[in-house]
């Protein structure tokens, strides 16, 4: 972490107005994008942001400078935000139970880098919701299958057959663009 991080943080712990707004401005874009991530849409995404933002800060408290970074503390408080969100429309419906996920796919980075994150993201946003949220967690924030198994309260087996038709999908969609 940052020195200015740290500093911000202290600062908006001792109640200064003008770290609190410096420090929301450092990670808004960065925060933003990764609700963007998780919603069906721009306004689920909003509703994300709104609420794990007000979470961060009421939670900043707990952050723990030895444990890790800020940003990646404050991810997290983001997808466990997005996941209560996400939880409110009955997702775990929409989660399919397979026994066995199939084949990895080759995902290659060479197609990735010929598109923008904003047309990434755009296309994350079209999967299904089973598939967004396990794509998102293993591709995105580097949970493990067993972590998002927990987390999502699904079988590891099922995270993996969701990652797999995410990717399928995904593979198709990036296809279709370029």
């Amino acid at each position: 972490m940052t020195k200015d991080d740290q500093l911000l943080i202290k600062k908006t712990l001792g109640r200064d107005k003008l770290a609190s707004k410096q420090l929301y401005d450092k990670y808004e874009s960065y925060w933003f994008r990764l609700c963007l991530r998780y919603g069906r849409n721009r306004s689920d995404a909003q509703d994300i942001f709104q609420e794990g933002v007000v979470k961060i800060f009421q939670n900043l408290k707990k952050f723990d400078i030895d444990k890790g970074a800020f940003k990646s503390w404050s991810s997290r408080v983001l997808i466990n935000e997005a996941l209560k969100y996400l939880k409110k429309s009955q997702w775990q419906s929409s989660f399919e139970d397979l026994a066995e996920a199939g084949q990895e796919l080759d995902w290659s980075s060479h197609i990735i880098e010929r598109i923008t994150a904003k047309e990434l993201t755009e296309l994350i946003q079209q999967l299904p919701l089973g598939y967004r949220v396990v794509f998102n967690m293993y591709e995105i924030e580097g949970y493990s299958h067993k972590e998002i198994a927990e987390t999502l309260n699904i079988s590891v087996g099922t995270s993996k057959s969701q990652l797999s038709k995410a990717k399928k999908a995904l593979q198709h969609k990036l296809t279709l663009l370029l």
